[in-house]
């Protein structure tokens, strides 16, 4: 399978669920073998899913406004951004009625007669605004005393805060999040409430005057982020610390609802600068692109990450020319990333097998760790494995003076080695700052299968192409874990007087 996109799958015409149902038995093999399998089974099963959700997507866009469910628009999208979680509007819409239950409860022991408590849930609306009122009071007493619902101040820039599956299980979120949850469990128990643009905080409008009415100031609008907290227009402006005009107090629909919850994701994605796969930026992306295919903005901003990662050269291609026909003004950005392309496309085609490094080339004498040992950093303390190695340092300038190269007493003129972090991270690590971990455990890094094919307990052996580049390096290791293990064993019975 290639590694930059799974489209050929697609021309094989077998049933999805033939493939997922094959791909999950690889996935729940038990123990530490069958890693690289794993590593691929899981990138083909999170393509076909995010397919699939992208299919039922654009289904749910060509519905008529009256017919889409906020709720069911947030687990699209969570579904795509988690593809491998198991989600499902079955399950999210069950919990929302548990808390709509809990809610009913309350307000049974407010008024009995209430009109709520003899409906099914989104089969009532009620006229008087005094039986709204309590069910709102209800509502807020639940979610905000009981369930200690909360607006997530302290980790606001948290994606998991934007996915409603996650904000239902930590009960914190940001206000779009909490807002759409506040709006379904009203709706379901005959509030209309409704979804308002207003800038930099969602708020939700609760209708006072004529249904309908245009005059914002007909409204309250309740903060579902500030715990239900019901606000006057003015009192809408403190919030954000500024006068707005009347079109932001207006009603958005279930599509743009979801516009705003996935352009906050593609700002989290636009900060991952840790995360090199910058798989949260592409997810996002990918659903904006699905509600507006012609934005020429994120289809250059696509074209430009597929470039960046290089992959996909061919789907460059297509969202460039694409681009050229919405809009010839972008001619010279066009042309510059397609001549790159077909330079990148080029050597692709020309590249020449990897670098073999062999163990009895003189130039690799120094070289004192090899590939699949697990490794504890000398003075971070991270415990990591290797999967590469260099008999010098083969970054920059830039880079060795950025990260202290120069002083360390060796410098630059010692192996470095390329190593999977437990932290998720990939780095480059000098060897005297590299140690044997005496009790060697798995690396929890989504990398590993990339680069090694199973995990026997002590060390890490190397999948076949990992193997190609370091011919001698497997031996080494089974050599190397033998020998410390014996020294260790050797040092506690000598330490037991045995």
């Amino acid at each position: 399978v290639p590694c930059d996109g799974f489209s050929d799958i697609e021309t094989l015409g077998c049933p999805s669920h033939f493939f997922e149902d094959e791909l999950m038995c690889i996935l729940n093999m038990e123990g530490g073998k069958g890693l690289t399998w794993k590593y691929y089974a899981k990138k083909i099963l999170y393509f076909l899913r995010q397919q699939n959700i992208l299919k039922h997507l654009k289904e749910y866009l060509q519905r008529p406004a009256d017919q889409q469910s906020f709720l069911e628009g947030a687990v699209l999208i969570d579904q795509y951004c988690n593809p491998l979680s198991d989600i499902c509007l079955k399950s999210v819409q069950a919990q929302v009625d548990d808390i709509t239950n809990k809610v009913l409860k309350v307000l049974r022991t407010k008024n009995l007669r209430h009109p709520s408590l003899a409906s099914k849930a989104g089969e009532i609306s009620l006229p008087e605004m005094e039986l709204q009122r309590q069910v709102l009071d209800a509502m807020n007493c639940v979610l905000y005393e009981q369930l200690k619902y909360k607006g997530n101040e302290l980790d606001y820039y948290n994606s998991l805060n934007s996915y409603i599956h996650q904000v239902l299980i930590r009960r914190t979120g940001i206000p779009i999040s909490l807002s759409v949850l506040y709006l379904t469990i009203a709706r379901q128990l005959g509030v209309k409430l409704e979804p308002v643009t207003f800038p930099s905080h969602f708020l939700l409008r609760w209708c006072q005057g004529k249904e309908g009415s245009t005059d914002i100031f007909d409204y309250i609008y309740i903060d579902s982020f500030g715990k239900g907290k019901q606000l006057t227009v003015k009192e809408c402006e403190y919030l954000i610390g500024h006068h707005v005009t009347e079109e932001f107090y207006g009603v958005v629909t279930a599509k743009e609802i979801l516009q705003r919850m996935v352009g906050n994701l593609l700002n989290l994605g636009k900060r991952e600068s840790t995360d090199q796969s910058y798989q949260l930026l592409r997810d996002s992306l990918d659903l904006y692109l699905a509600m507006y295919p012609d934005n020429v903005q994120h289809l250059m901003l696509q074209a430009r990450l597929y470039f960046h990662l290089g992959i996909w050269p061919e789907k460059v291609l297509d969202i460039l020319q694409h681009i050229q026909t919405l809009d010839p003004s972008q001619h010279g950005a066009v042309g510059y990333l397609v001549q790159h392309t077909l330079e990148h496309i080029k050597r692709r085609k020309e590249q020449v097998e990897p670098e073999v490094k062999h163990r009895w080339d003189e130039k690799h004498k120094a070289v004192c760790f090899s590939i699949g040992l697990i490794m504890k950093h000398k003075r971070y303390g991270y415990n990591c494995v290797i999967y590469g190695w260099d008999p010098a340092c083969m970054m920059g300038h830039e880079w060795i003076c950025n990260m202290n190269v120069l002083s360390l007493p060796r410098g630059p003129h010692q192996p470095f080695y390329n190593v999977l972090v437990e932290d998720g991270s990939c780095r480059y690590a000098a060897q005297e700052n590299l140690e044997y971990n005496s009790e060697p455990k798995e690396v929890p890094h989504p990398d590993i299968g990339r680069y090694f094919s199973e995990f026997t307990g002590s060390h890490y052996l190397a999948n076949s192409e990992l193997e190609v580049r370091y011919p001698e390096d497997l031996e080494l290791t089974k050599a190397t874990v033998q020998k410390i293990y014996s020294s260790g064993k050797e040092r506690v019975q000598n330490a037991a007087g045995v």
